[in-house]
């Protein structure tokens, strides 16, 4: 970026947000890292289809977050309809009571009743908002939004031009890693025409990952392949935003809020994402020199959870077809999530509700919130019965887990309540 277009990245506190899709999630965003976390109730955000938080969990989430000095933003960001408004208010007044730190809200209807019915939370604006300009963002400052998410179709140049031309106390949020939708600001209507699920009330079913085919008029059901590899073709699916190599550029920009997609992800994911970008950025806050050194070993880590290939988006300006779009509809997995440690026991065992299936004997490994990845041998595994067995082929069943630290099987792993458990894998791309 030009020099005029930047400011001294260091004169801001930057914050690293993370999504989580319900309590288990936010808890391991907080101890892999976070600054703040996102999430969402049971009605009115943009992911319908995630688990989300109950009234009961939202306030448990809260008070977990606050207790270790993590704030809590609670999305309500749907294009709300006139049927919407009345549970809306309600909703917000439900809010008032728990205390989140900010509401996250998109519809200017849905502004003025949070603004009504819980005066003292703070309000930030959704990138569902199409917030493009410094006028549209002073627009919501003025109406006493504290903070805007940038559209995601914002280049650094353009982020840099907003914050010359806003307050220097509001605060502008960016996407930094996860998934890209194919249309505007998110405003998708692809996914209400072919299965009535609106998007914008968050029930997308996601079309754009779909295979899709060209039929001439003339031929009815003659379906001409558009071709591109040999898994098909599909024209609208985008590769997934990563910055974390270009992070000096982003908080130069005067981005106050790293912002990582994936309300639907899972707690390895979140952990992975969050250790990552937590350590590029106090690596940064140390020196820039250190950060530069340290960037193949953020990339490494980004790639040891689900992810497609990768994309800088619109931040270097509009982006061809070949960086941005026209990939393939695939993941790639270098690491399978196993569980998280629950207890552990007075026999000195691992307890976790497990996730995919492993055995006595394998090597798997620990990921630690501060960085390590310690390799460890599972010697023996016990049914929730305390029956010895050999495997756990059953989802999420409760297993308890003597372990052995694979460097010195002498020794009894180094492990905690709330460490990850995972292997890691052969780069493998594998159907969404």
């Amino acid at each position: 970026m030009r020099n005029d277009m930047i400011q001294d990245a260091k004169k801001r506190k930057t914050e690293l947000l993370l999504p989580a899709k319900d309590l288990e999630v936010l808890k391991t965003a907080v101890r892999y890292g976070a600054d703040a976390v996102y999430i969402g109730g049971e009605a009115y955000g943009l992911r319908a289809k995630a688990r989300n938080f109950s009234p009961e969990e939202m306030a448990e989430g809260i008070r977990y977050a606050h207790e270790r000095g993590v704030k809590v933003y609670v999305t309500a960001n749907i294009l709300a309809h006139n049927s919407d408004l009345a549970g809306a208010e309600q909703y917000f007044g439900q809010l008032a009571e728990m205390k989140p730190d900010a509401i996250l809200v998109a519809d200017p209807g849905m502004f003025m009743l949070a603004k009504k019915a819980c005066p003292e939370i703070p309000l930030h604006i959704s990138t569902q908002a199409n917030n493009t300009n410094y006028e549209t963002f002073n627009f919501w400052f003025d109406l006493g939004a504290e903070r805007v998410v940038c559209a995601r179709e914002l280049s650094l140049v353009e982020i840099a031009q907003i914050r010359r031309n806003i307050p220097e106390d509001r605060e502008i949020e960016a996407f930094v890693h996860g998934a890209m939708c194919i249309s505007y600001s998110g405003r998708c209507l692809l996914s209400n025409y072919f299965t009535g699920r609106d998007a914008n009330h968050g029930a997308c079913t996601h079309p754009c990952r779909w295979k899709y085919a060209v039929m001439e008029e003339s031929r009815p059901g003659v379906y001409l392949p558009i071709e591109e590899n040999e898994r098909g073709t599909f024209v609208f699916n985008s590769r997934d935003l990563c910055m974390i190599e270009h992070i000096p550029d982003l908080l130069k920009a005067g981005v106050d809020s790293l912002k990582i997609e994936g309300r639907m992800k899972t707690a390895l994911y979140v952990a992975s994402v969050a250790r990552a970008y937590r350590q590029a950025l106090d690596d940064y806050d140390k020196s820039e020199e250190l950060y530069q050194s340290r960037i193949p070993e953020y990339q490494d880590a980004i790639r040891k959870c689900t992810y497609r290939r990768f994309t800088t988006g619109f931040y270097y300006g509009r982006p061809d077809e070949e960086a941005m779009v026209y990939d393939s509809n695939t993941y790639v997995n270098e690491a399978v999530f196993l569980g998280i440690v629950e207890e552990i026991t007075p026999e000195g065992r691992a307890r976790i509700m497990q996730r995919n299936k492993f055995c006595v004997g394998d090597r798997i490994e620990i990921m630690k919130p501060d960085g390590r990845d310690i390799p460890i041998i599972v010697i023996s595994m016990y049914n929730q019965n305390g029956e010895s067995v050999d495997s756990a082929p059953h989802p999420k069943e409760i297993i308890d887990l003597e372990l052995v630290n694979a460097a010195d099987p002498s020794t009894a792993a180094e492990i905690e309540t709330g460490d990850i458990l995972r292997v890691v894998v052969a780069p493998k791309a594998e159907a969404e």
